[in-house]
């Protein structure tokens, strides 16, 4: 039987749920520390992060840390995809039990680094997400890529390409045991 995207991420959930939260903390508490290190020194950029659902990793510590010298965004539910909504308190509980700020008339649509939550990936460094396609949809709208981050608390990775053309791809794949480059994409820069 050959492999498809949608068995893939039914790997892949399966592989999370089996994971549990049993030493969640310290691989979140690795991956915050890893990425405040890539993104140390940045000054005036515009991020996008997300706020964690149970099963992804929690970046709110270094989503903290990094506003102080950086604009931080997160997804505010539009229709079938999202928008930027600068991070302000308070969150409000929304859709798939999503926490966003408020929305807002201002209309973002250039950012400098993004850092998204995963699934799993497969052999071109493409995302397997939950399968709504919110991602791919808003990255489809930008005009100039950002260098995009996936993030995860357990590698769930296929050789085998099985992504679409419109599943976004990222530069940097980090895991608590894992971390890929992509080599076509130049480095984050300061």
């Amino acid at each position: 039987m050959t492999l498809t995207k949608t068995l893939f991420r039914q790997k892949c959930l399966q592989k999370l749920q089996n994971a549990g939260t049993h030493n969640s903390k310290y691989k979140d508490y690795s991956l915050n520390k890893e990425l405040q290190r890539r993104l140390r020194g940045l000054i005036n950029k515009k991020i996008l992060f997300f706020y964690p659902l149970k099963n992804e990793v929690d970046l709110r510590k270094t989503m903290l840390h990094i506003r102080k010298k950086n604009e931080v965004y997160l997804p505010f539910m539009e229709g079938e995809s999202f928008k930027m909504v600068t991070y302000r308190l308070p969150l409000v509980k929304k859709r798939f039990g999503i926490y966003e700020a408020g929305n807002t008339l201002k209309n973002n649509n250039k950012i400098d680094i993004a850092i998204v939550p995963i699934i799993g990936v497969d052999g071109n460094l493409q995302r397997i997400g939950f399968g709504k396609g919110m991602y791919d949809r808003f990255f489809e709208k930008l005009k100039k890529k950002p260098y995009i981050i996936f993030i995860q608390r357990e590698l769930c990775y296929t050789k085998e390409q099985v992504c679409d053309d419109y599943d976004i791809t990222c530069d940097l794949l980090l895991t608590p045991k894992k971390m890929i480059v992509k080599k076509d994409r130049v480095k984050l820069r300061k």
